[in-house]
């Protein structure tokens, strides 16, 4: 990935031809203001008693800035651009203008900055218009019911925890436990799905963000894919404003009627940044030093999340934020502030990671408050008490450490729910198709496993896995072909149970 100076601003050379090209003689009133002092990315500023909260400023260096705070005798701005000469006593002007992003088909495929500054080292996308960072969320009589869902690829999400088009599912889990990796899965499982993805990468290390964009380049997943990217040796305003950015993108899209996918990777960072920017600006520090309106700016960016209806063009907006936990502290403050905005939550869990059980998905603790209506019906015909059933499993599982004797319904029970865990187990980037969540799914509820070995599903599940390759069957086939289907496909290698 190569890294280059931004370009939105355009030539400095090329502005002021212009400007003398167009200039006209007449009356005007300019403000001007004055640095007073810059460093860590943010800047005071005397003078120019007209600026208002985000409200761009050029300074005369080159550099670029937004309002951030307002005080009696100064103003405090955060840097989006700045250069190695901007010092105090540099010029300062309002651009007059809110913060922008250019937007375009051209854009997918590519990886940008916060300010559309491409950093692939490819020429510079042509837009076919911009949008504005900050805007509100669509009013309540332009939505839709989340009624369409969103396929995942992964076997324990798309049939207990499903997620449908237009939600917020948040995920959420310590550090190391595969929290990007859902995320990642989900993108690549939307391959020729028509769902437009927004990578949103917060200060994160470029081994991270080139590790993300290689595996979304090795499978496929960056054609229809923008990466917005603000590292972390990136100014603290840039990450700042960083999944801003990306959901202007997705609301470019959600506009024109298509359905899009945002990953926020992650809000923890983002969280904290809000916080350095507001303690280096003297705002007064709430709950963890965070700000108090830290709860706000994150709701007000995922409530642009939603599904629209068809009159308003029926495209919709996904968004799977990540937030980080420490010791899998589920109450602590910021993922709190998150599960109380989003729909639902996937909990990783650190004991079922070091067991084996991976994706390592808590389902005692994670939940889907939406998105059950979104499910095919056939799926959620036969997932519908799945999830109940191996709730009970895992209490009555704790019982058998103490060595009771059990009744034979109970330990059929058992076993079932011990096979149920192991088909719940899938490798990192191997996304199923929903045909194979609704084969496994009746193979399960007909008891095709029950005189299986654990060690054994992994070949069934391949059997079935070759027959949905071949097969006509769809999600609105009867579940008796289905039935039928699968049987055959087991027969077919003189395996079955």
């Amino acid at each position: 990935m190569t890294l280059s100076k931004p370009e939105t601003f355009g030539s400095l050379l090329d502005k002021q031809a212009d400007w003398l090209v167009n200039y006209q003689l007449g009356l005007r009133v300019t403000e001007q203001g004055t640095v007073v002092a810059v460093g860590d990315g943010i800047s005071w500023i005397k003078g120019l008693p007209s600026a208002a909260i985000e409200d761009i400023l050029i300074f005369a260096d080159g550099s670029r800035g937004m309002v951030f705070d307002l005080n009696r005798d100064r103003i405090g701005a955060i840097l989006l651009y700045e250069t190695e000469t901007l010092t105090s006593g540099t010029t300062v002007f309002l651009a007059r203008h809110s913060l922008s992003i250019p937007v375009g088909d051209e854009f997918l495929g590519r990886i940008i900055d916060p300010l559309g500054t491409p950093l692939d080292g490819l020429p510079s996308p042509t837009p076919v218009g911009r949008e504005n960072l900050e805007k509100g969320s669509p009013a309540i009589i332009a939505r839709n019911f989340v009624n369409k869902p969103l396929y995942t690829g992964i076997k324990i999400i798309d049939t207990l925890i499903p997620i449908g088009k237009g939600q917020r599912q948040l995920i959420v889990g310590d550090e190391g436990l595969g929290r990007s990796s859902i995320a990642i899965d989900t993108v690549i499982n939307q391959k020729n799905q028509d769902v437009i993805c927004i990578y949103v990468l917060i200060g994160q290390k470029r081994s991270a963000v080139v590790s993300t964009l290689e595996t979304l380049r090795n499978h496929g997943a960056l054609d229809y894919t923008v990466c917005v990217v603000a590292e972390a040796s990136a100014l603290p305003g840039l990450q700042y404003i960083a999944p801003f950015a990306g959901c202007a993108l997705a609301e470019y899209w959600m506009a024109q009627g298509r359905d899009t996918l945002i990953i926020y990777d992650d809000l923890s960072t983002h969280a904290r940044t809000y916080r350095e920017l507001s303690l280096l600006l003297r705002r007064p520090p709430g709950r963890e030093a965070y700000p108090g309106d830290i709860f706000f700016v994150h709701s007000r960016l995922l409530e642009r999340s939603t599904s629209l209806n068809v009159e308003n063009g029926g495209g919709s907006m996904t968004a799977l934020p990540i937030v980080e936990t420490r010791q899998g502290e589920i109450a602590a403050y910021i993922p709190t502030n998150l599960i109380s905005i989003t729909d639902g939550q996937i909990y990783l869990d650190n004991d079922l990671f070091v067991s084996g059980f991976r994706p390592a998905i808590d389902i005692t603790k994670s939940v889907s408050r939406i998105a059950g209506n979104a499910q095919h019906a056939n799926i959620s015909n036969q997932a519908g008490q799945m999830k109940l059933d191996y709730l009970q499993f895992l209490e009555l599982e704790s019982f058998t450490r103490f060595g009771q004797r059990l009744e034979a319904s109970m330990e059929l029970r058992i076993k079932r729910g011990r096979l149920l865990r192991e088909i719940l187990k899938q490798d990192r980037l191997t996304p199923l198709s929903s045909l194979f969540q609704l084969a496994w799914l009746i193979a399960f509820n007909n008891g095709v496993f029950n005189k299986s070995e654990p060690k054994e599903l992994m070949g069934y599940l391949g059997l079935i896995s070759q027959g949905i390759n071949g097969t006509d069957l769809t999600l609105d086939s009867s579940p008796e072909q289905w039935r039928q289907a699968v049987s055959e496909w087991l027969n077919s290698d003189a395996r079955q149970p």
